[in-house]
């Protein structure tokens, strides 16, 4: 992996959250009042899990939930699971979802949570365990009316069913609305596996449109290719965008002519990384990152866009399909070099619509078609798209402002409407 320039300090999403909140409070006009508390998590818990190694051994792992705000309905938020979970990246996470259902006017407020562990070095017995005791662990936080977790980085649909069937038994039914992302088979919508995806392609058409950039002619580079990134080049490939670049966490390949995304995912699939596919030459992250192309998807972790290579970013549009990819300083030099920056709590909030829609199916007992959730979908997103790109132009301030403002507002004005208790 490339090495992080020395000079750049490590990515600090806490304080890239609260600094975003604190000018979108600034522009609203509400006092430090208002500040301190939409800045603040409204409940926390770190737990301890002990896990029963394959061999034998015992170890003990860490694990967070943090509930950000409920003013506008039940936690909603995703659940990772990474060697480099934080508290303090948990708290910016959650944050940021608040923000994200709010803008998207899901009434939900935000959550999020994590648990400090590689999961490539488990096996399947053993994450589960480890899901299974995290959730109990947590499970007086959780459930359809309180906090409904979704997968994240390091979790997948396998992971809500363990953390399903944890909780169902514990309350002597089965429960299915408690978590989102599940299997179809166990109360999961249709396209909830792909929604974050096709959000971020949706909404990256509209922003390519707006400048005067026709997706069919379009080049795109993608980092990251996991569960948001793997699709969002074979969505983007399926609409006519050649997708010359594409990385994930052990190396990056490239074609100027764009790569053939089908035959990526098959490697991928064979190899587990994108690094020795055959029909694309081997660049660094860096080079990535830097690519000559209309269209950069940054869709892995927080702070790859940062003071020590904003500058180089050569993309016109950059659609955020990872949380906090850019840094407040990177917004500033790439605001200044007229870069389209599409924020995270809009571009990739396709996930959590989705999440939504299957809460609603859970609860109703009834569920939609793949062309019904689509449809939904899409119509969600671009009218999201079109409200706070007309927001901030008005405002004349750039759109994650825009959008951070607009969600901020709508959370303060849940909380002033309910007031304080007592």
């Amino acid at each position: 992996m490339d090495v992080l320039d020395p000079a750049v300090s490590t990515p600090q999403p806490l304080d890239d959250a609260r600094t975003q909140l604190r000018q979108a409070v600034g522009l609203l006009g509400y006092d430090e009042g208002m500040f301190a508390m939409l800045a603040s998590p409204r409940r926390e818990v770190t737990v301890s899990i002990p896990l029963r190694r394959d061999d034998g051994t015992t170890e003990l792992l860490t694990g967070h939930r943090v509930q950000h705000n409920f003013s506008r309905g039940p936690a909603k938020g995703g659940l990772r699971y990474s060697k480099d979970v934080t508290l303090d990246e948990v708290r910016a996470l959650a944050m940021w979802m608040t923000w994200k259902c709010a803008l998207l006017n899901v009434p939900y407020g935000g959550a999020k949570g994590g648990v400090r562990i590689d999961p490539r070095q488990y096996s399947t017995a053993e994450l589960e365990r480890v899901t299974r005791r995290y959730t109990s662990e947590i499970s007086p936080m959780i459930g359809p009316e309180r906090d409904i977790p979704a997968p994240d980085v390091g979790t997948d649909e396998q992971t809500m069913a363990w953390m399903m069937d944890t909780y169902s038994v514990q309350h002597g039914h089965t429960v299915l609305g408690v978590t989102t992302g599940k299997p179809v088979s166990l109360g999961g919508s249709l396209g909830r596996a792909t929604a974050t995806s096709r959000g971020v392609v949706h909404v990256a058409g509209a922003a390519l449109r707006s400048r005067g950039i026709e997706p069919a002619r379009a080049t795109a580079a993608v980092q990251g290719f996991g569960k948001v990134g793997r699709y969002a080049a074979r969505f983007l490939d399926e609409t006519g965008v050649r997708v010359i670049a594409v990385s994930d966490q052990y190396g990056a390949v490239a074609s100027s002519s764009g790569l053939d995304i089908a035959a990526l995912e098959r490697h991928v699939d064979a190899t587990g990384s994108v690094v020795g596919f055959g029909c694309g030459e081997e660049i660094t992250h860096d080079d990535l990152l830097t690519s000559e192309v209309d269209l950069l998807v940054p869709a892995a972790v927080e702070g790859v866009l940062h003071g020590g290579n904003a500058h180089r970013i050569r993309a016109q549009v950059i659609v955020e399909g990872a949380n906090g990819p850019t840094t407040p300083e990177a917004d500033l030099v790439l605001r200044a070099a007229d870069r389209l920056v599409v924020p995270d709590i809009l571009a990739n909030a396709g996930g959590v619509i989705v999440s939504y829609f299957e809460w609603v199916q859970a609860n109703q007992a009834y569920w939609w078609s793949a062309d019904e959730v689509e449809l939904r979908l899409a119509d969600r997103m671009l009218s999201a798209w079109e409200h706070v790109s007309r927001h901030a132009e008005r405002l004349g301030v750039p759109l994650r402002t825009a959008a951070t403002c607009l969600a901020v507002e709508r959370v303060a004005q849940a909380h002033q409407l309910r007031g304080l208790y007592p």
